[in-house]
């Protein structure tokens, strides 16, 4: 780290991790204003961006005022300013970097491409030269981790594709922001505030953005339009134990469904509403009058003491395992505090960015669910840490006792491919000190963390299942049960802070077909002695009403997880299977984009449930994106620009190639809309809004 040249300098995004640096570092520093100074070492610290992008009237003073003449707007060369805020600060840095004395930068802004961006646009406008910059790459703040970042910190050159890609996202975004703004809020926005008798409506629309509107809107249609249709299910009470028939007091009973096979008299018939009910109710009365001789009287759920005997077609064991999930990347525990806590994904990430500066967790900002080679080889750290925490201590110390850790790297919650920047949220097994100081939910969600990381340490749990199939006059009755034989790495999953629900009786419910009903090891014994060709007693037969759901409103929580898998949301195969495993937004701006669109009142977010509906502002909004530039509102668009951005930092294709595909896209959509002469035909839509809000 010494340099006989010079100082090094280590620059940082935020004055707390420049304080982590500066720990980490063991010398004697004096406060100066901005930074801190030791013989050897200077640490300085931006706040977050320093630089911007320069709005367009920077380029000629007549692009202030908004015209569709001075559209497409496509500057040749992009113009960056000092955020006014941040000039003291600024200049601070700048006259630090290019300081006589320093021969080294070490650059520890956040490791990602929004951390990369942030110290470009700060050594271009500080105009730095002859300076050697190393880059630091973190994934924890623990000591530990920071010496070994600056330790083995690698040429900044070797960033330069992660570079650019973050530099065109900026462009990208810059672009279709202030071009498909102004050009729908110029064409459109007289008719917006006409029709809804408001002031002045500013159309604001974004890569992201509307693609995440139109998900909620098409979503909220669906829901509208969706009718409920009515079924009918028929479930026969068979009393098993009594051989044979003979003795039926003597057994217990269990639910069994009726669903249709090739033997049935219903088979490929209309009457059937999926393979296990009907349309209508007659036609489950008439099945079970059929079996047992018995109509249903009016107003009856079906017929008891039927006195038919059953015979059992097939008895199937089988065992089934359930594997520990996989770890949390950003996505999966946002959505998952969204269920347990019903917090929005945006407090979510600043519950997880606090624990990670408070060096509990490791880096939060991640779309990783597996951890790297490395990280394995020194896992019984974390796990040893871990006996520190009373809620983990005996589980860690079993792992370790055990040694339950030393395979993991063969496991598939290892795995370098699956990783871009950084490994699954993990506890670092350090910083308990600070677990007093943060909220009582922050305490809950690292415990989240926690359970999920020491969970795939232990096996999977072991389920034994039985299904059986009685048949009696060619009409078939299937039930299936599930007992816990060995509960594996469910044992660490309760948490503390949920009580226990008692187990309940079958899994039936809504839409489906009875699951696995859940039984005690004395029934499942007596179930295991059942063999094809037993005859059973058919108590009683009864008729089970359901209907069909609508689809489910996305919550915060969901629609995060929907954002990171937008490629499941394509149709086309080919183009899915391009874009697999490329979202839409990054794990570090997918929550800031629920909160924009909340902001600008295009949807409501529900603070009690999370759940996300449109507003009737976003709705109109969506109509008229429709009409003018549809892509915008498709999951397909924002996702492949992604995709290509990962190209880009791949080395895959070059920014010139990306820019003239993106310059070509704004300069087609904003000549489109200003030629369109559609605004009167919108009051149509806007009526049919319109009916759906009060």
């Amino acid at each position: 780290m010494e340099d006989i040249m010079g100082k090094s300098v280590f620059i940082a995004e935020k004055p707390s991790v420049a304080q982590e640096f500066a720990k980490a570092l063991h010398a004697q520093f004096s406060r100066k204003d901005g930074f801190l100074e030791s013989e050897q070492y200077i640490v300085t610290w931006c706040y977050g961006h320093l630089v911007s992008m320069s709005y367009p009237e920077k380029y000629d003073e007549k692009l202030k005022r908004w015209s569709l003449d001075t559209l497409p707007f496509l500057p040749e060369k992009y113009r960056y300013e000092v955020i006014p805020s941040a000039q003291k600060q600024f200049e601070t840095v700048k006259g630090l970097l290019n300081r006589a004395d320093v021969s080294t930068i070490y650059i520890c802004t956040d490791s990602g491409r929004e951390g990369e961006y942030i110290y470009r646009l700060v050594d271009m406008m500080a105009g730095v030269k002859d300076k050697k910059r190393l880059r630091v790459w973190i994934d924890s703040q623990t000591e530990e981790e920071v010496l070994k970042g600056i330790k083995q910190a690698k040429d900044w050159s070797e960033y330069d594709n992660l570079s650019a890609s973050a530099f065109l996202r900026a462009k990208e975004d810059y672009l279709m922001g202030i071009n498909f703004s102004r050009a729908l809020t110029l064409k459109y926005g007289r008719n917006i505030s006409g029709y809804l008798r408001t002031d002045r409506t500013v159309v604001s629309v974004g890569r992201v953005m509307t693609c995440v509107l139109g998900m909620v809107v098409r979503r909220e249609r669906e829901i509208r339009s969706f009718e409920k249709t009515p079924f009918y299910r028929v479930i026969a009470d068979i009393t098993c134990g009594g051989q044979n028939g003979e003795d039926a007091a003597a057994g217990r009973s269990f639910p069994a469904e009726w669903r249709v096979t090739e033997k049935s008299r219903y088979y490929n018939t209309p009457d059937l509403y999926k393979e296990n009910g009907f349309k209508k109710r007659e036609k489950a009365a008439e099945l079970i009058r059929n079996i047992s001789g018995k109509e249903v009287a009016e107003g009856n759920a079906g017929v008891d003491n039927c006195g038919i005997i059953s015979v059992i077609d097939s008895v199937e064991k089988k065992k089934e395992t359930k594997n520990p999930p996989l770890l949390y990347n950003l996505a999966e525990l946002q959505n998952d505090c969204s269920k347990l806590f019903k917090i929005s994904p945006d407090q979510t990430l600043q519950i997880v960015q606090e624990l990670y500066e408070k060096k509990l967790v490791t880096y939060p900002r991640t779309d990783a669910r597996v951890l790297s080679t490395a990280v394995c080889k020194e896992i019984h750290k974390n796990i040893g840490g871990l006996r520190n925490y009373a809620l983990a201590r005996d589980f860690a110390s079993e792992i370790l006792e055990k040694k339950m850790y030393t395979g993991v790297a063969k496991t598939r919650y290892c795995d370098d491919k699956k990783i871009t920047d950084h490994y699954a949220i993990i506890p670092t097994g350090q910083g308990f000190g600070a677990l007093g100081s943060v909220s009582q939910t922050a305490s809950k969600v690292y415990e989240v963390i926690v359970r999920r990381f020491l969970s795939i340490f232990y096996p999977a749990a072991q389920y034994q299942k039985i299904s059986i199939v009685t048949t009696t006059q060619n009409e078939s009755f299937f039930a299936s049960f599930k007992v816990l034989v060995d509960e594996g790495y469910l044992k660490v999953t309760p948490y503390s802070f949920i009580k226990k629900k008692a187990e309940s009786g079958n899994g039936a419910s809504g839409d489906d077909s009875t699951e696995n009903e859940k039984c005690d090891a004395a029934f499942f014994e007596e179930l295991k002695k059942l063999r094809k060709g037993s005859q059973l007693p058919i108590n009683s037969l009864t008729i089970k009403e359901g209907e069909t759901t609508p689809p489910k409103r996305y919550t915060s929580g969901s629609m995060i997880l929907a954002m990171e898998n937008a490629g499941q949301l394509i149709e086309d195969e080919e183009l899915r299977a391009q874009i697999k495993g490329s979202g839409i937004g990054t794990s570090a701006t997918r929550a800031e984009i629920l909160k924009k669109l909340d902001k600008n009142n295009y949807i409501c977010i529900n603070n009690k449930t999370q759940v996300i509906t449109p507003a009737k502002l976003g709705e109109i909004i969506y109509e008229v994106v429709n009409a003018s530039i549809p892509p915008l509102l498709n999951a397909e668009l924002t996702a492949s620009w992604e995709k290509g951005l990962t190209y880009v930092a791949e080395g895959t294709i070059t920014s010139d190639e990306y820019m003239a595909k993106l310059e070509d896209f704004v300069s087609r959509r904003t000549n489109r809309v200003i030629n369109l002469n559609n605004q009167a035909a919108l009051v149509t839509y806007f009526n049919e809004v319109s009916k759906n809000y009060k």
